[in-house]
């Protein structure tokens, strides 16, 4: 976004129809390529829209950076300070004030507004920019407006994005939507492949090939890295090979003066290299840059709801993130893209939605908030992922936010007032408890402002960043903030109760010694620190940082805590339980009673007795951590229709969905299909004697398994008068089902038959006498006229008591030979 006359850009011709669509719909999408102008003259067109009438319009922007600059050039292009009729407002930053008509919003505001007022009252559109990134926080966003926009046909919503689904889209907006497209502005950009494999030489091979491109192309470099450690890896290889060079970064932890710097040319005209995350890839143009070096990796975080944990996952980028990126080098005149990788990369069309990857337990609180226990009464772009979801709720519930009906509790109802992740949210209401509010507000600022890279101990960093707020100006300005919303002065007395505040917001992290530095989490995993560490002889800690491994993860931050403190924090700690778990090396179910947080122990005694119900889960888990099930034939048989049925039915399915029985979906799912089954058996080989596939079948719904057999039959009926058991077990891996079948059985059969509705052929696996195969076909009638022939020349000898007829058509299918005369 620069000052360049806008009447230049391309969406200056498409800005009456967006102002019609809106006119005549509540609803519009704006499909829009790089360099269009759309984040910045689409709005300031809206302001004067007869629709508006008194009420503001709100610009949603992914990130602070770009919500900033959007408003200071709408601002500036109105010849007015930001403030006045264009403002921004973003977590702990506003500047909007009473003549204020448009703010630039980020997209967790827009959902905490709606939270506020479900009306939107005042608010006459939003427009959602960048949706094609596809944040967590812009599909709830979406969906809430959705749900709003249900009581209030007046709001309007507009969707902008360079690329995306619009198919997708128009499914959860209505198919009569109007959708607008718009050419970008874009100078010829050359493209160059520049392979960098990885390892140690990465940085020196990168730096080489920044120095290279700007060998070949004049103006600023713009290169973008996965992350701030790569970033400042190659910052030393390129100061100490280029002094002359103004290295700058840009990512999302940098100071916002800092940010500003490096979208702006040199101030003592040095020729520029601007290494930045993807916070660059799109929304901003950085002045000067023609040079694009992208890196061709992003790092996303990874939520495992089984562990509970996330981890961040360095991946290959996208195509449509790396022409993004390429479109950054041609936004100011011609330029060139170096691409670290080989020209016959394949790369994936588009990345994966955030809300498949995440981790749901701030999405599940806000639906608690918003009143919806079932996520289907919203409608989404992508539906959340039933096993994520319900791993956030789960926590939820341990943390005491949501009862079992996923209504708010009091507890819950509380902390709505906290602007952070349910767990913090949770950690600063309850601070109070230990008179330690004003420490939980330094220790929140410091966690979620993720700036304590390098810093391996919790204490110091804090006690560094009381000393010295100057130092710190980020941190502190959020710590005082969220003081200022606790009602008490950021004054931290002692840092004694930090183990304390990190179990109430970390309960599963918790960890019990098993040997130096090696522990058991109350969640049920395994954690580990290097002997030496201090706290590698603690008996009790909570780990406030894993790498995310869901057996054997590391530890990079921890505190220790006291036993007595836990029970004080946890009152059920002091209540005795059946532990019972299924021994791989006895064989058998070992029980006993404890006392502790989960998998963490504090005391054992003998159980005397084992608890069926207790018996039951522990034989679960204990199929869980196999990860297989046991079953035969029959029940892959059995899922293998079904598997077919799904894919082919899904939701067209006249009834219900036809379940999901893969083996993961089937592990996550064992109480209700195989829990009930369980009753009098403590052994996994009688588990495994079950007749699985009519316990399946006993749990589908009665109107999917009365069309069963006639979508999915188990036999066909063949010209010859037997009936041959199809093999659907391919179809558990994507294929289609399989008929084996003597050749001379199907003579008369015209075309190959179908399943699921005759949308879907068999795939015939055509058998010699000797029941030996002779050809794989999908297509019976082209196999009759064109490869029969020389299948009867070389077979008749071979088989000469069984019939070969030169038209097979005709002739009449038998499962014998010929009869003797």
């Amino acid at each position: 976004m620069t000052a360049s006359a806008s009447s230049a850009l391309p969406i200056e011709t498409r800005l009456d129809d967006i102002r019609q669509a809106l006119t005549g719909h509540s609803r519009a999408v704006l499909v829009a390529e790089p360099g269009a102008g759309k984040t910045t003259r689409v709005p300031l067109a809206l302001l004067e829209a007869p629709w508006r009438g008194h009420g503001k319009l709100l610009l949603l922007e992914p990130r602070r950076v770009a919500a900033r600059l959007a408003a200071g050039f709408m601002a500036e292009t109105l010849g007015e300070p930001v403030g006045e009729t264009v403002g921004y407002r973003m977590r702990g930053e506003s500047r909007v004030g009473a003549n204020t008509r448009l703010e630039v919003v980020t997209q967790g505001i827009l959902t905490r507004m709606l939270q506020d007022d479900p009306m939107l009252e005042g608010v006459a559109g939003v427009i959602f920019d960048e949706f094609h990134e596809r944040s967590l926080e812009a599909d709830l966003g979406l969906a809430l407006a959705l749900d709003a926009q249900s009581v209030r046909d007046d709001l309007r919503l507009l969707v902008m994005s360079a690329t995306l689904d619009v198919e997708a889209l128009l499914g959860v907006l209505g198919q009569d939507t109007p959708v607008i497209d718009c050419p970008g502005r874009a100078y010829p950009v050359k493209t160059r492949y520049f392979p960098v494999n990885g390892g140690r030489d990465t940085p020196r091979l990168q730096c080489a090939a920044v120095l290279e491109a700007m060998q070949e192309e004049a103006g600023d470099v713009l290169a973008i890295l996965p992350g701030v450690a790569e970033i400042r890896r190659l910052a030393r290889e390129l100061s100490a090979r280029r002094p002359d060079l103004a290295v700058m970064e840009l990512h999302g932890r940098l100071p916002l003066d800092a940010q500003r710097r490096a979208l702006r040319p040199d101030p003592q005209g040095h020729r520029r290299v601007v290494l930045a995350t993807a916070i660059a890839e799109s929304s901003l143009t950085v002045e000067g840059v023609r040079i694009v070096v992208d890196a061709g990796q992003e790092r996303v975080p990874v939520f495992q709801p089984r562990s509970g944990l996330t981890r961040l996952e360095t991946r290959r980028v996208n195509r449509a993130s790396a022409d993004q990126r390429r479109g950054r080098a041609g936004r100011q005149g011609p330029g060139l893209c170096l691409r670290l990788w080989a020209e016959e990369q394949p790369l994936i069309p588009h990345g994966e939605p955030e809300i498949r990857q995440a981790d749901l337990a701030p999405l599940a609180f806000e639906l608690a908030r918003w009143g919806v226990t079932d996520t289907a009464a919203l409608a989404w772009v992508t539906m959340p992922p039933a096993g994520a979801l319900a791993a956030g709720r789960d926590l939820l519930r341990r943390l005491g936010v949501i009862d079992e009906a996923c209504h708010l509790t009091a507890l819950g109802r509380r902390c709505v007032r906290w602007p952070a992740h349910p767990r913090l949210a949770v950690m600063l209401e309850r601070a109070h408890e230990l008179e330690a509010l004003p420490l939980a507000c330094a220790l929140v600022a410091a966690l979620e402002g993720r700036d304590l890279d390098g810093e391996k101990d919790l204490e110091p960093a804090l006690q560094a960043r009381l000393a010295d707020a100057r130092r710190f100006g980020q941190w502190h300005q959020e710590a005082r903030r969220l003081a200022r919303i606790g009602g008490c002065r950021l004054e931290v007395k002692s840092l004694a109760p930090l183990g304390e505040l990190l179990a109430l917001a970390y309960p599963e992290r918790i960890g019990q010694r098993l040997a130096p530095g090696r522990f058991r989490l109350a969640g049920g995993g395994l954690a580990t620190l290097p002997e030496e560490h201090p706290l590698a002889h603690a008996e009790l800690l909570v780990a406030a940082d894993l790498d995310g491994q869901a057996s054997g993860a590391r530890i990079y931050r921890g505190v220790a805590l006291a036993a007595g403190r836990l029970e004080v924090l946890y009152p059920e700690t002091a209540e005795w339980r059946a532990n019972i778990e299924w021994s791989d090396e006895q064989g058998r179910l070992v029980g006993e009673l404890v006392r502790g947080l989960g998998a963490a122990v504090l005391a054992r005694r003998p159980l005397q007795q084992l608890p069926p119900e207790a018996v039951r889960q522990a034989l679960l888990e204990a199929l869980r951590r196999r990860g297989a099930l046991p079953f035969d034939e029959a029940a892959d048989q059995l899922r293998g229709r079904v598997a077919l049925l799904r894919r082919e039915l899904g939701s067209r399915c006249d009834q219900e969905d036809w379940p999901d029985w893969s083996t993961a979906a089937l592990l996550d799912d064992l109480e209700s299909w195989l829990g009930p089954h369980l009753d009098g058996i403590t052994r996994l080989d009688a588990v495994e004697r079950l007749p699985l596939a009519r316990k399946l079948l006993d749990s589908l719904d009665w109107s999917l398994r009365s069309r069963l057999d006639d979508l999915a039959p188990e036999r066909l009926g063949v010209p010859s008068g037997s009936h041959i058991r199809l093999d659907y077990r391919p179809c558990l891996e994507g294929g289609e089902p399989v008929l084996a079948v003597k050749l001379q059985e199907l003579f008369g059969w015209r075309a190959s038959p179908c399943v699921a509705g005759g949308r879907v052929p068999v795939l015939l696996h055509l058998l010699s006498p000797a029941r030996r195969p002779l050809q794989v076909t999908r297509d019976l009638a082209s196999f009759w006229v064109n490869t029969y022939p020389e299948v009867r020349k070389e077979m008749r000898g071979r088989y000469p008591k069984h019939p070969w007829p030169e038209d097979p058509l005709e002739a009449e299918a038998t499962a014998r030979a010929k009869r003797r005369k």
